[in-house]
């Protein structure tokens, strides 16, 4: 099994399950570096579609969890394309709650990713994840840094932890494909409001908010609760408190 992305926040999670159920484990990389961990490294470049063909000779199974600020459009129809050369016979991927709802240009990009999984000849199981409650920590991290707090109105989340969305994403790919399956949520939804106030008393800081609006078209599907998969959804399991608790400070 080729993990891309196996050493990200989601990928630390996903890789050890995938060994304890028996798979070899193959992580796309920058370098090549053996770690020590029975997991086999190879360098390649999504962007650039270097080394990709190499890294996917003798898989049968992909798990695609690379990601970043921009350019996932490009990097994910260069590993479809290099998987459908591959004969591959599975392709697991993750995208995001709301990716078609929101007008930004990370979410143009990560849909431009999922449609490109979804337009492939690889049989393919796609599943959409709420933002993660690391991704929630280090936004709010980067937020206090000012010395006011800007607070968007009608901003709500249900993030999600990391190793239900993992525990998940594994049991998909040791399946069958299943094209897109129901989103992955947290168990509960918060106002940004809340999650800044858990936030700033498990850190001791505080600030003063400044309320603001979310202006266009993004602000409208926030406001409306367009980005929240409120049925239907697989649920986690572990809350925003139970990682804030458990956070080292």
């Amino acid at each position: 099994m080729l993990v891309t992305g196996g050493t990200g926040t989601l990928g630390r999670q996903v890789v050890p399950l995938v060994q304890a159920a028996g798979w070899k484990v193959r992580v796309l990389s920058r370098s090549a570096t053996d770690r020590g961990d029975g997991v086999e490294y190879v360098a390649a470049d999504l962007l650039k579609g270097d080394g990709i063909d190499a890294a996917l000779e003798g898989v049968e199974v992909v798990v695609h969890l690379a990601g970043g600020p921009k350019g996932d459009d490009v990097g994910t129809r260069n590993l479809v394309q290099a998987a459908e050369r591959a004969g591959v016979r599975h392709l697991v991927h993750i995208s995001v709650t709301a990716v078609d709802q929101l007008p930004l240009t990370y979410f143009k990009a990560k849909l431009g990713a999922e449609e490109a999984v979804r337009g492939s000849s690889v049989p393919w199981t796609v599943l959409r994840a709420a933002q993660f409650h690391d991704f929630a920590w280090n936004t709010l991290a980067a937020m206090t840094k000012l010395p006011v707090l800007p607070m968007p109105g009608g901003l709500r989340l249900q993030p999600v932890d990391a190793r239900d969305v993992a525990d998940r994403l594994v049991e998909l790919a040791l399946g069958e494909p299943a094209g897109l399956v129901p989103d992955i949520v947290g168990p509960k939804v918060y106002s940004l409001g809340e999650l800044a106030r858990d936030y700033l008393e498990a850190t001791g800081k505080r600030r003063l908010s400044l309320p603001i609006r979310v202006p266009g078209k993004a602000g409208k599907v926030y406001r409306s609760g367009g980005n929240l998969t409120v049925t239907g959804a697989t649920v986690g399991t572990r809350t925003w408190e139970d990682f804030v608790a458990a956070h080292p400070r």
